[in-house]
């Protein structure tokens, strides 16, 4: 699998996009790099603008991530690249919209995040290997940040954290 270059990522608006305004162009671990992209896309909004923004912005990275991610998946000539990671930006936004901002809570649902996301329990693995489309690339880090904010949940729950 060959790994896209600065060239790529400015070709095409869908590869921008997609690999995570550059995040994905990280040589190791771009999908650590993408969820980190989303801290301060959270912090903005929510520092900025309220709760429906925020959700807006969620459900506009999703929809634009799922058509970039096809586009740029089909150039790279494999449907769900390593360096594709608008997936972990847009899931990770969804996890901090319900666990807030503040530095505790981002590094607990970070862990959770990559964890489940890196992990794949099921039905998360599934979703990966059965759709490969944007939609797919999308949907199985959706899945794994519905396992963070339920684990997210319990562990506040029971600590109080």
């Amino acid at each position: 699998m060959t790994r896209p270059t600065l060239a790529f990522l400015l070709q095409h608006p869908a590869h921008f996009i997609a690999l995570g305004f550059g995040s994905g162009l990280a040589p190791v671990a771009p999908g650590t790099f993408g969820t980190l992209v989303a801290i301060p896309i959270a912090l903005a909004v929510r520092g900025y603008a309220g709760d429906a923004t925020f959700l807006a912005v969620i459900v506009v990275l999703l929809g634009v991530g799922a058509w970039a991610a096809q586009v740029t998946g089909r150039a790279l000539g494999v449907p769900d690249h390593g360096s594709i990671v608008i997936d972990e930006v847009a899931a990770f936004l969804l996890v901090l919209f319900f666990t807030g901002v503040t530095p505790l809570r981002i590094a607990i649902a970070f862990v959770l995040f990559r964890f489940f996301d890196i992990v794949k329990p099921p039905p998360i693995r599934q979703v990966d290997a059965a759709l490969k489309s944007g939609i797919g690339v999308m949907l199985d880090d959706v899945v794994a940040a519905g396992y963070a904010l339920l684990v997210f949940a319990v562990g506040q729950r029971v600590s109080g954290w």
